[in-house]
């Protein structure tokens, strides 16, 4: 990779609504194809994850010595997902963990027994560690960065135990841990317990435990305290981001309702969750700004004396509301989750918000993988100029053949 600019891609947090990263992953990998990019190596050097978003960006970074196959590897888990891939949907599941939860929250003073072994979450994820074996190839991951294919892999998560913020990465070349407020980076070697820390939607998915330095700590979904998600991706080195959200980053005002009602428990689950997961972006991507405008000011000698650096960032967002969009399929749901959640009000379209980071269904899935593919696909130009002419052939290797080449191939 040498002295050139290295690309960062960021994926952001949001359960099931990370299908929508996979369409656009699709149309860039189609888009560069089609554009005759010199390389069938990931044009990422620096991938980033967070929560359902770490968990792509580890099944991609394992097979960054061809980007069409990483994607191609994502397309064929999240085209054809089902709820029971990722938490206990049967019945005696449910009962085990969500009924369980919700009976304690409501007589729990009343059951001692459940004082010394409460239950953990709401759901259990334990199909979780087997769908990320299948997913992941993490040799493969040592050796694109020991190859150079990679630069670096980030994946966040929060502790429950200390209260900060902590950036796992692995790097093959030596890059020094930072340290900011409520928030520090540790090289280490990724494995699935850290995807399924970040993943850990917080009172829904139970904690993970992780030893770090030397004792062990609970960790949840890397989404909460996390202030600044690009920082990693600049820490590693990246100079240009792309970034991947899982909701629209601006919401048009309302139009005027008749008298509100009071909110139910999944509208104000699904309000907190979009807070956690979609917030801290969009105020990062103005933070960003804003000092990539303040050092357009500056002459190139005061600007060499600033730690600061500008980053160009390509930001590809939902052009749709995918709590609307999760409104129409909550009804693919396994039917105890259905139950569940029409409890809390979940399977209502004012609940839709927290049914669109649980819909791990085929359906909800390739709808979000679709309109991906449409809205970046719309921003081609952007896509083009962002990577850049000379980026094309500065890799080595053939073209890759596009995703839809590969698996019409035969490819995974």
């Amino acid at each position: 990779m040498g002295d050139q600019n290295k690309i960062g891609l960021l994926l952001t947090g949001g359960g099931a609504r990370a299908a929508y990263q996979v369409g656009v992953l699709q149309a860039v990998q189609e888009i560069l194809h089609d554009a005759g990019w010199a390389s069938q190596s990931s044009p990422f050097d620096i991938i980033c994850g967070t929560s359902a978003g770490a968990i792509n960006a580890t099944a991609l970074a394992c097979r960054a010595d061809n980007f069409a196959e990483g994607v191609g590897k994502l397309l064929a888990v999240w085209d054809n997902f089902a709820a029971e891939q990722v938490y206990r949907a049967d019945s005696l599941g449910v009962l085990r963990s969500g009924a369980r939860w919700l009976s304690l929250m409501s007589f729990g003073w009343l059951l001692r027994a459940w004082h010394a072994n409460p239950p953990n979450s709401l759901l259990n994820n334990t199909p979780l560690v087997s769908l990320l074996h299948r997913m992941l190839d993490l040799p493969r991951l040592d050796a694109a960065l020991a190859s150079g294919d990679l630069h670096a892999l980030a994946v966040t998560a929060s502790s429950y135990t200390a209260g900060h913020h902590i950036t796992f990465y692995q790097s093959a070349a030596e890059i020094a841990p930072w340290k900011r407020s409520q928030r520090i980076a540790q090289q280490t070697q990724i494995g699935v317990e850290h995807l399924l820390a970040s993943s850990a939607i917080p009172l829904i998915f139970p904690a993970t435990p992780i030893y770090c330095n030397g004792h062990r700590e609970y960790f949840g979904d890397g989404s909460m305290r996390q202030l600044a998600p690009i920082s990693p991706a600049i820490h590693l080195g990246a100079d240009k981001v792309l970034v991947i959200g899982a909701g629209r980053l601006v919401e048009p005002a309302p139009e005027a309702r008749a008298a509100a009602t009071y909110p139910s428990l999944a509208q104000i689950a699904g309000h907190a969750l979009s807070s956690i997961f979609l917030d801290s972006l969009a105020v990062d991507i103005e933070r960003l700004n804003r000092i990539n405008n303040t050092l357009s000011y500056l002459p190139e000698e005061h600007r060499g004396k600033t730690s600061l650096r500008p980053i160009d960032m390509l930001i590809i967002a939902p052009s749709e509301r995918l709590d609307d969009i999760a409104s129409r399929h909550v009804g693919s749901l396994p039917l105890p989750i259905r139950t569940l959640l029409r409890g809390i009000g979940a399977t209502e379209v004012r609940g839709a918000a927290l049914a669109s980071y649980l819909l791990f269904e085929a359906s909800y899935t390739s709808e979000l993988i679709r309109l991906g593919v449409k809205d970046t696909q719309a921003r081609r130009d952007d896509v083009l100029a962002f990577f850049g002419a000379d980026r094309r052939v500065s890799r080595r290797g053939p073209v890759a053949p596009s995703v839809v080449e590969q698996m019409s191939a035969g490819a995974e």
